[in-house]
């Protein structure tokens, strides 16, 4: 069976992206600049005011770039597998559609759903199998066959330099919105209700590589999310853990890390402030999907990446899914506390 939806939502970015939480990889630090001066007082020790100024700048026209690289994608780039685009039931592993089912259900309990689910040492971190390995495989195919083309890339974020934007290359309407929809979200409703898992309406998705001549690993941070999916692709690799932390309200000397395991086709769902980072991999490739699900109720009243209350600037799609609606959506599911 295949499936698609679109949200007729129209989204917004807050004004912050363009000059908060800017990533220097020599420092390990996320950054402010508004200005060359405001720089220098705040961050008397770092340099590199023009590379700096040169990601503000990406950053205020990303959305005129992302809209022109995702026509000429469009236009030029021929799929290898152009079925992956479109969510079918046959790619989802039994498992998760059977956990799916349940929180569906009229009769669902706290012990029942927690019999289905892996609960990892971090807490609220919980792992199930995602996709069918031979979905992985060819998805993986896909997106080598994306990266070895002549069409035009953008990389996801600051802090992962290797990766695809999966709403410039087409993956939004006919995949990620329908997995959001009808799989993620009846789940994160009952395991995050706490923090807008009952009103999940948008997303920004991306796949990031890991390569022993690239990125090797990923530095702590949070995620510009409510909730978060990362699901393990593929393809062979040693290490590469995930390690948790705390909140992100919790400075890193009071928190105790704990590891969590990688494995192919298997996703692991978190909070997206639960603080978290990526050990190195000793060998070997790692694909991983990143699904950040955002609620407009919760980040309309605070930006996460700011803490601010969002000034809002028109995006592209779903932007980074503000909106200038205030209610809260009503949830008609049990809560599982």
């Amino acid at each position: 069976m295949e499936i698609g939806h679109m949200s007729s939502l129209k989204f917004y970015i807050c004004n912050c992206f363009t000059t908060d939480n800017i990533f220097l990889e020599d420092y390990k630090i996320h950054v402010r600049f508004l200005s060359e001066q405001q720089f220098r007082l705040d961050y008397q020790t770092v340099s590199g005011c023009q590379l700096i100024s040169q990601e503000v700048d990406r950053r205020r026209h990303l959305g005129v770039t992302s809209a022109e690289r995702a026509a000429a994608i469009k236009d030029t780039y021929q799929p290898l597998h152009p079925h992956v685009y479109h969510l079918q039931e046959s790619y989802l592993a039994p498992k998760f559609k059977q956990i799916v089912e349940y929180c569906r259900s009229s009769d669902i309990s706290e012990e029942g759903l927690r019999d289905l689910l892996q609960e990892e040492a971090a807490p609220r971190v919980y792992r199930f199998p995602v996709f069918e390995k031979s979905f992985c495989e060819e998805l993986v195919e896909e997106l080598e066959h994306f990266e070895q083309s002549s069409a035009p890339k953008g990389r996801p974020n600051t802090m992962n330099h290797y990766g695809i934007l999966l709403n410039e290359l087409g993956f939004d309407e006919g995949f990620l919105t329908p997995l959001r929809e009808l799989y993620l979200h009846p789940l994160a409703s009952l395991l995050y209700p706490d923090c807008g898992g009952r009103g999940l309406d948008s997303h920004k998705a991306f796949v990031v590589k890991y390569d022993m001549n690239e990125d090797l690993e990923l530095s702590y941070h949070y995620d510009n999310a409510e909730v978060t999916l990362n699901v393990s692709l593929g393809k062979d690799f040693t290490e590469g853990n995930l390690y948790f932390g705390d909140m992100r309200q919790v400075p890193l000397s009071e928190t105790e890390c704990s590891e969590v395991e990688h494995r192919v086709t298997e996703g692991l769902l978190h909070r997206g402030q639960h603080m978290h980072g990526a050990l190195p991999i000793s060998s070997g490739q790692r694909w991983n999907l990143i699904i950040w699900m955002r609620a407009s109720h919760e980040r309309n009243q605070l930006c996460p990446m700011c803490n601010r209350r969002p000034t809002l600037v028109e995006g592209e799609g779903f932007a980074d899914g503000f909106t200038k609606h205030t209610e809260a959506p009503l949830n008609h599911l049990c809560v599982l506390t």
